[in-house]
């Protein structure tokens, strides 16, 4: 399959990339419920472990004082925001952030906080000193965003001077931690000019990368194509990335019987549509708010939990690891509640590690590369396979999703030595060979370049 031609709105996508994160990978902190002591330094702890693991970049979930005008369960949402220059003193100190900071750029990654620029808890003094800044309905009563959404105020963007007070908060964080950017809830609900000129005033303290919980692509209608916006703002100006959600629906449908595996190729040639090769995307089979509110991977994707965690980190994209996802966790976190982590020896560390580090390493698989080619293999309907391929090197990737072990017929292209990723096995396959795959498994093999 050759390069993909230039995208017709290439000259849209204005953000750069910086040249760490071609090869990065995710993963969400939940710093509440990571350890028994719910703290930064208790995390901290884990990083060498993480890095170890093939982690890039370090997501921490919102950092910030909790409100409790409103408050949900014992200890609130850690979205409910109450302080922006703030640290939540549940997590410990502004010290104990900076030194978890710089504990991860020494291990070489990088660290995003949660950023909740939409909205803030009731009890925000921002609520009392600026009450033009909130949204309000006719009889001037403050609005939630959504009406479940209860403890929490929405903001109001057509006033200028919260914007620069939000973007004055952003770069506090830059420079008073060393933070390496942002992700931002609920990014399309934000006025998309002001997320371009925030990012413009960051970039010139350092280089951050931005990620947007939002997903352009995703369609209103449900699953039909002709529902999708062709905006792409989000990710022109402000934003490295994006949630992939509706790849991680998709895989949700498939899972369901209400969807074929093959319709990972329309998403696919969606993605294509709407995007050129060099935007990337974030996929996952879990996060806290799937975690918490849709259930586990188990729940919802039973035996296909795992073969879909290789289609998420194997895919075109950058993959996202939830915390307790290599505890192989099978239980919904509490949102509003200290419930920690049976991390039970990381029964799935060594899983997560072969995906990661590959991903971490081989030059088949760097986001966002408009050079690297991308092959489907033909196959059963209950599998799905493809090649991956920069020059020489290449990455062969087939799941099954039946019970019963099954046979992926190996094209021309996939001639040659290979070795098993999982296993260290090495293959020797001739044109037409057929690569068994086990059932509810996979089979993920590395070019041999002699």
């Amino acid at each position: 399959m050759p390069a993909l031609p230039p995208h017709p709105d290439q000259h849209l996508f204005q953000v750069r990339h910086p040249e760490w994160a071609a090869t990065a990978t995710i993963y969400e902190v939940n710093t509440r419920q990571f350890t028994p002591e719910g703290t930064f330094r208790a995390f901290e702890a884990h990083l060498p472990r993480l890095a170890a693991m093939g982690v890039s970049i370090v997501w921490l979930m919102p950092v910030h004082p909790i409100g409790h005008v409103g408050r949900k369960g014992a200890l609130g949402s850690q979205y409910a925001v109450q302080d922006y220059f703030a640290v939540n003193p549940e997590f410990g100190t502004l010290h104990d952030l900076r030194q978890l900071v710089q504990t991860a750029h020494a291990l070489g990654m990088k660290v995003l906080l949660d950023w909740v620029a939409n909205h803030t808890s009731w009890d925000n003094p921002l609520v009392t000193e600026h009450p033009d800044w909130f949204q309000r309905d006719e009889a001037s009563n403050l609005l939630p965003p959504v009406p479940d959404w209860s403890d929490v105020v929405a903001l109001d963007y057509r006033q200028p001077a919260l914007r620069r007070y939000m973007t004055d908060a952003l770069l506090y964080w830059l420079r008073e931690a060393d933070v390496d950017g942002y992700r931002c809830d609920v990014a399309g609900l934000v006025p998309t000019d002001f997320w371009d000129e925030a990012r413009l005033e960051l970039d010139a303290v350092k280089p951050v990368f931005m990620l947007a919980e939002w997903d352009e692509l995703y369609p209103s209608g449900g699953l039909s194509w002709e529902n999708f916006n062709s905006d792409t703002k989000l990710l022109e100006k402000a934003f490295n990335m994006s949630f992939g959600l509706r790849l991680h629906y998709l895989l949700d449908h498939v899972a369901e019987g209400q969807a074929p595996l093959h319709a990972i190729d329309e998403y696919l040639a969606a993605e294509r549509a709407k995007y050129p090769p060099s935007v990337y995307l974030m996929h996952f089979t879990s996060n806290h708010d799937v975690n918490s509110w849709d259930g586990t991977e188990y729940e919802r994707l039973g035996p296909l939990a795992l073969p879909f965690a290789v289609l998420t980190v194997l895919l075109p994209g950058m993959p996202l690891v939830y915390s307790g996802q290599e505890a192989a966790l099978r239980k919904r976190l509490r949102f509003f509640d200290r419930d920690p982590i049976d991390w039970q020896d990381y029964p799935l560390q060594d899983f997560y590690s072969r995906l990661l580090q590959l991903k971490r390493r081989h030059p088949a698989l760097r986001n966002g590369d408009v050079t690297s080619h991308f092959c489907r293999l033909a196959c059963g309907p209950q599998q799905y396979a493809f090649l991956r391929e920069q020059g020489a090197a290449a990455v062969l990737c087939a799941i099954n999703i039946d019970s019963a072990s099954a046979d992926v017929t190996l094209p021309e292209e996939a001639a040659g030595t290979w070795r098993d990723v999982f296993s260290g096995e090495p293959l020797l396959f001739a044109t037409g060979e057929a690569l068994p795959v086990p059932g509810h498994g996979w089979r993920v093999l590395e070019r041999v370049v002699l």
